[in-house]
């Protein structure tokens, strides 16, 4: 089993958050599959996935999106995705 917190930010505050959890073995392979389901839950967009995400997020237990990585606009200064162990 697994849970991620995801916060979105703005101006320094948390103004949406959830938690995702699956009873599953957490892989890395399916962590796009983990992204669409949180930005599902929270109603927005989803970014776009690229290595250093993933990197990071293996490396330091968390990991940030910022505006520019994601295809439409949107409203908040970014998203972070953090491991809970």
């Amino acid at each position: 089993m697994f849970r991620i917190w995801a916060k979105i930010m703005q101006d320094g505050r948390i103004v949406r958050q959830t938690t995702y959890a699956r009873e599953e073995k957490f892989s890395y392979s399916r962590f796009f599959e983990y992204l669409a389901d949180i930005c599902g839950a929270l109603d927005i967009p989803t970014p776009v996935l690229l290595k250093p995400h993933v990197f990071h997020y293996a490396k330091f237990n968390h990991t940030v999106f910022r505006p520019a990585d994601f295809m439409e606009s949107v409203w908040f200064d970014k998203l972070i995705l953090e491991n809970i162990l």
